[in-house]
């Protein structure tokens, strides 16, 4: 077979399988509405969960940072790219997490694949969940490590796993959040099962921070633990892009000597770390963005009961409702989309087969009406 008929294979099996995916360009930014051509739409597929990418306080952090810095760092961050701008924004996330270190990532992607890449060797085992993100689990897979996945949020199949012998380092990988059921995980329980087997946790919170907890400090704090590996990304309730790896003072320095994410891709422009450290003060006095957008979930989960789809238990911002078929996913988003809502269908891989999905994302910007209006067209749409 030649490589372009491995290529138009295997695209014309994501074609007959309705799992084909297309970008669609977008104008005016992803906030609680989005512009597609001429259209406006009532946008319910965005991570921007406090409305944050909008904030005036944080746009103009950004501007005031490009005209300090320029637009762009120049290099790594161990050459010429760690300015001022990023050694602050550290030192705040760290201080507000209650962790010795932080360091910066260009995006949570990066920053699970290095530090697995790092610290994992040969003879050690990852215990992952499930259905941790694909960055988690590709990095374990990549890793010298043996991969070993327990069953979802059960606590009792991670102690199994635990029990058996391993010549090497043992680390639990989890999310706070999980991204595509809105489910959070039974951290203290996972913490406590680790400690006791002399093993580390690293949760991946990128859906938590910010919205959960006192302050917005996370799953996390939220449940009273501070595992070993902590990752906050800035791409959802921060309302901007990268990530941070929280943890001590001599993991911070090994991931600085042998993190190649660190230290061979260009560092974040320093405008952006400004723009980070307005989100997070906007985050640590955000109780009346956090009120509001609990109430938007209750609003919907309350209207969302008698749906003909199947709600999963989820007490936060993502909120999916189950179709199964990949096909009939995509249905119903068109026939949203043809009613101006934007709601993503998301299918196999990224969801396990037969795991199709609408999944609904709220934010604080997000008015009474606005969900009532989704209410509305998603009764009418899925009888």
């Amino acid at each position: 077979m030649s490589w372009s008929q491995r290529i138009e294979q295997a695209l014309a099996e994501r074609r007959l399988n309705a799992a084909y995916r297309r970008r669609q360009t977008t104008e005016g930014g992803n906030g609680r509405q989005i512009r597609l051509g001429d259209r406006l739409y009532l946008n319910f597929s965005g991570n921007d969960y406090l409305g944050l990418s909008q904030d005036a306080r944080v746009i103009a952090a950004w501007q005031q940072g490009a005209q300090r810095y320029g637009v762009g760092s120049g290099g790594s961050g161990h050459v010429t790219g760690f300015c001022a701008a990023h050694q602050a924004l550290e030192a705040q996330l760290a201080d507000w997490l209650g962790y010795p270190r932080a360091l910066l990532f260009i995006s949570g992607y990066a920053a699970n694949q290095a530090v697995l890449a790092a610290l994992m060797q040969k003879g050690d085992r990852i215990l992952a969940d499930r259905l941790s993100h694909a960055s988690l689990l590709e990095a374990a897979a990549q890793s010298p490590a043996e991969l070993r996945r327990f069953q979802h949020n059960q606590p009792q199949a991670l102690a199994d796993l635990l029990a058996k012998p391993c010549e090497g380092q043992r680390l639990a990988v989890t999310e706070g959040v999980f991204s595509m059921d809105g489910d959070g995980a039974p951290l203290a329980e996972l913490h406590r099962l680790t400690r006791a087997a002399g093993a580390w946790l690293m949760v991946d919170d990128a859906h938590g921070v910010g919205v959960r907890g006192e302050q917005g400090r996370g799953s996390c704090w939220q449940q009273g633990v501070r595992p070993e590996l902590l990752v906050a990304t800035f791409g959802k309730a921060f309302g901007v892009s990268g990530a941070a790896v929280l943890c001590d003072e001599a993991t911070a320095e090994y991931l600085l000597q042998f993190a190649r994410h660190l230290i061979y891709s260009t560092a974040m422009p320093p405008a952006q770390a400004c723009a980070l450290q307005a989100a997070l003060a906007c985050i640590r006095e955000g109780d009346e963005l956090r009120a509001r957008l609990q109430e938007n979930i209750r609003r919907f989960r309350q209207g969302a009961a008698p749906l003909a789809l199947t709600l999963t238990d989820s007490d936060t911002a993502i909120q999916p409702l189950l179709v199964g078929d990949n096909q009939r996913a995509l249905d119903l988003a068109t026939r949203l989309r043809e009613r101006g809502l934007w709601v993503s269908a998301i299918r196999p891989p990224t969801v396990p087969p037969g795991g199709a999905r609408l999944r609904i994302t709220l934010t604080a910007a997000h008015q009474p009406q606005d969900i009532d209006r989704l209410l509305e067209v998603l009764h009418d749409v899925s009888q």
